[in-house]
């Protein structure tokens, strides 16, 4: 199957090429007649190689698994893992439950807008973060807490939390 669209140029999203050929592997290893009950682990794999579901990826892979669009997007917009927006290098899952709200999480939200200088969703000018709010991490005891990656950084406060974002932009640019 070819990965070019009808004008015969490859998709593109927000400016990048999206080479639809990297998800030809996971397409034919979880494909077949089970095709439907795999939809979420393709998803999970196209994320994971293009660091979000771009439109084209979303409707390649209906088209492929042989359904309509609509119910692939009802599946990516029904799963908070899901992303249709590129994000930075590292995401950072700020937990808004009721522990953590109680304990400042709407201050350290403040903190991180401040320091990276962005809204929600939006990627930080050097490219290295993005913020979510998320309606639990299941770690209250450490409330407030976010993640980065697969770490969960608690107790924080407003100079807790630039510390560790400093932190990371020094690994970062140290590299």
């Amino acid at each position: 199957m070819s990965t070019e669209c009808s004008c015969g140029e490859k998709p593109e999203s927000a400016g990048e090429i999206i080479d639809l050929a990297l998800l030809e592997p996971y397409i034919e290893q979880y494909g077949g007649p089970e095709a439907k009950d795999n939809l979420i682990t393709i998803l999970q794999k196209a994320q994971d190689l293009y660091g979000y579901l771009p439109t084209e990826v979303i409707v390649y892979i209906a088209r492929r698994f042989g359904i309509k669009p609509t119910k692939v997007i009802g599946v990516v917009s029904f799963y908070t893992q899901f992303r249709t927006k590129p994000v930075g290098k590292h995401l950072i899952l700020l937990c808004q439950g009721t522990a953590c709200h109680v304990n400042g999480s709407p201050l350290i939200e403040d903190a991180i807008k401040e320091h990276l200088s962005v809204e929600e969703g939006d990627i930080s000018e050097n490219g290295l973060f993005t913020y979510s709010n998320v309606a639990c991490i299941g770690c209250c005891s450490l409330a407030p807490v976010f993640m980065i990656g697969d770490k969960a950084y608690g107790g924080l406060n407003k100079a807790k939390t630039v510390k560790v974002l400093k932190e990371i932009e020094q690994e970062e640019t140290s590299q």
